[in-house]
């Protein structure tokens, strides 16, 4: 057993935590220890409209949303992990954290699809070079 897995082990076997794998856009995978509250004083939980209350996918997105008043919002929000939705209002602070939970999941997004691109592009020119310096292209291709 080597020692990172040892160690992970060891971090699970510690009453009082819970450690849980998450994977992230990029495919890196960490690990996010969660620790018992019952010790803890309570604080007001915040809600986090990312996460699914269902299977706890990083994935929802809002479908739709009209503000209320100056301080709220009514948002329909939708898991495309496994289908929940739910519409609800929501606090001014609540909605600003989701923007910007929203606005790092598209910028992950963008820079996946740039790395994507590069590397489709260095294959395409790859092959053309390859093809070129076999004479596989005539001047009727073009």
């Amino acid at each position: 057993m080597e020692a990172g897995e040892q160690k992970r082990e060891q971090q699970q076997d510690r009453p009082g935590q819970h450690v849980k794998r998450v994977a992230l856009p990029s495919g890196k995978t960490i690990e996010v220890v969660y620790f018992d509250r019952t010790s803890a004083p309570e604080a007001p939980e915040r809600q986090e409209l990312h996460i699914c209350p269902d299977c706890d996918a990083r994935l929802v997105y809002p479908v739709h949303w009209t503000e209320v008043d100056r301080a709220t919002w009514e948002v329909t929000l939708r898991c495309p992990n496994c289908e929940w939705a739910h519409t609800g209002v929501f606090d001014q602070e609540t909605v600003e954290r989701f923007d910007e939970e929203l606005d790092q999941g598209t910028d992950s997004l963008v820079d996946d699809l740039k790395r994507l691109v590069h590397v489709n592009m260095e294959e395409d020119i790859e092959r053309f070079s390859r093809a070129l310096t076999g004479d596989h292209i005539l001047p009727e291709d073009f």
